[in-house]
């Protein structure tokens, strides 16, 4: 079954006779009356009564009838929807990692939503290489992820530069340097966690070789620390959203460099209009992040 066909058969019932279809639909009145036949040889059916040189809709034709309007004005629809100019619409799934689903996003989804109705956004968390493998799978359309990795098949493209706190309770006294988290307990995403690294490079160069505890949530990471049982690494964003009657103290050094937050999608996803007006309202909302 094709959309000719059904395009056919609707636009003879719309003007009588298959020689008013010809003319509307400029073709040879046999073109159509071949295509018909092979239609109603698929559905099994008549779709006509002939009479004569007549036709008249059948009952089966009537009931397809309702049935090529729908399909008809799904495939215009579905037209407009992928044009060049097309406003976005449809669905965009998005993966991000805590950080920024936590602190960076909420604001932009929200405006994101107000601007673009039409499409129905979905944001999925995870760590960055399981986001990546989602994307790469083609089970995101996209992901924000602060990993800068080469991938076959994936694309990518620099948001915004995260810079790094520590943060660590009041009670703990001064932090100057790597040597005063000596005999402190460390509250740290697992590993793999880009931030981590950072810290653990830290510390190396120091020569302190710390346990790190391993918590999989920024808000029970920052509440350990609120309650004066230990430090940890944070990126700024979540620094800034949690530090309002925190109980604990902010620390930025040289040492600690900030790390690019990237936004990665598959090669073979070219032309997606939600996709790319989500990223440029990303680039707009955080140009400037993390710059000196």
């Amino acid at each position: 079954m094709e959309l000719a066909q059904i395009r056919m058969f609707k636009t003879v019932v719309d003007t009588g006779s298959i020689a008013r279809a010809a003319e509307v639909l400029h073709c040879v009145p046999s073109n159509i009356t071949a295509r018909i036949k092979a239609l109603e040889a698929e559905l099994g059916t008549e779709l006509f009564y002939r009479q004569g040189r007549g036709l008249r809709i059948s009952a089966a034709g009537e009931i397809f009838l309702t049935y090529a309007g729908k399909m008809l004005s799904l495939a215009d629809e579905a037209k407009r929807a992928v044009h060049p100019d097309a406003a976005p619409s449809g669905p965009l799934r998005i993966g991000a990692i805590e950080s920024s689903a936590t602190a960076r996003l909420p604001r932009l989804l929200a405006r994101f939503h107000a601007r673009y109705p039409q499409v129905s956004l979905e944001l999925t968390t995870g760590t960055g290489t399981q986001l990546l493998e989602a994307t790469l799978n083609q089970k995101l359309d996209g992901a924000i992820v602060a990993i800068d990795v080469k991938r076959p098949r994936l694309k990518r493209t620099s948001m915004y530069r995260e810079d790094l706190v520590l943060i660590a309770a009041e009670s703990l006294g001064p932090i100057r340097s790597a040597a005063d988290l000596q005999g402190k307990s460390i509250f740290m995403w697992p590993e793999g966690c880009p931030y981590r690294a950072a810290l653990e490079r830290w510390l190396q160069s120091d020569g302190q070789t710390q346990p790190i505890v391993s918590i999989a949530n920024y808000g029970t990471i920052v509440g350990c620390v609120s309650a004066g049982a230990g430090v940890a690494l944070v990126p700024k964003g979540v620094y800034e959203q949690y530090r309002k009657g925190s109980g604990w103290v902010g620390y930025e050094f040289p040492e600690l460099t900030s790390i690019d937050n990237l936004f990665y999608w598959h090669e073979s996803a070219e032309h997606h209009p939600a996709r790319e007006a989500f990223v440029q309202m990303l680039r707009a909302e955080f140009s400037g992040v993390g710059e000196a």
